[in-house]
């Protein structure tokens, strides 16, 4: 049906509800809400980005401070090796140096050793490395014992063993006992030897007779 509008007046316009304001305020505070969450998001990540940075620069430091040890480490084996090689070698010297002169204090030693025992000389000596079989003939087996005892005290004669004792059969003026001694010869080096036995009181000592 049509309408027809005779006043000829202008037909009002139906008016606008307003928008409420709480709405408009949780909006603002939902995006507010939202910048800062991003902003703090944004500053962990920074944070966490920064210590990380600082991790790997301490990593790197630490792998060339590792590197370095263990370049060290090397140069110390190294060193330890030359010296134990070194050491040998002074060793190997000093043995040389010692068996070289050895020999005049061994018949020192057995001089000494003999001419502190009355009624006892020796008849040979043979020498192999440090090892020493001494063969000698004595007045009596006592002379004998005591000769061993003098050997052990000298410092000079380790491993002090008889192998043979008998009475000799080929003299019958005289009794006298062969013998055969096997010792080790060893230098005392720094140590001082063992002091002289004070002579028997019934005389000097006999000297050393060579067999």
């Amino acid at each position: 049906m049509i309408r027809i509008n005779l006043l000829g007046r202008a037909r009002p316009k139906a008016a606008r509800k307003p928008m409420p304001m709480e709405g408009a305020l949780q909006g603002a505070l939902l995006l507010a809400a939202a910048v800062v969450s991003i902003g703090v998001l944004w500053y962990y990540w920074a944070q966490l980005d920064t210590e990380a940075g600082k991790l790997n620069t301490d990593i790197s430091q630490q792998q060339r401070e590792k590197a370095r040890l263990q370049n060290l480490k090397s140069q110390v084996e190294n060193f330890e090796k030359e010296k134990v090689i070194l050491q040998q070698r002074i060793n190997i010297i000093e043995d040389l140096q010692r068996n070289r002169t050895g020999g005049q204090e061994l018949l020192d030693a057995l001089a000494n050793t003999v001419s502190r025992t009355d009624t006892l000389w020796l008849t040979s000596l043979d020498r192999k490395g440090s090892s020493l079989t001494i063969q000698g003939s004595a007045g009596s087996i006592n002379a004998v014992a005591n000769f061993i005892t003098e050997l052990k005290r000298s410092g000079y004669f380790e491993h002090v063993e008889i192998k043979e004792s008998h009475e000799d059969d080929s003299s019958k003026a005289v009794q006298t006992f062969v013998f055969q001694l096997s010792a080790q010869f060893v230098l005392p080096g720094a140590k001082p030897p063992a002091p002289a036995a004070a002579p028997a009181p019934n005389g000097a000592p006999a000297p050393a007779r060579k067999g």
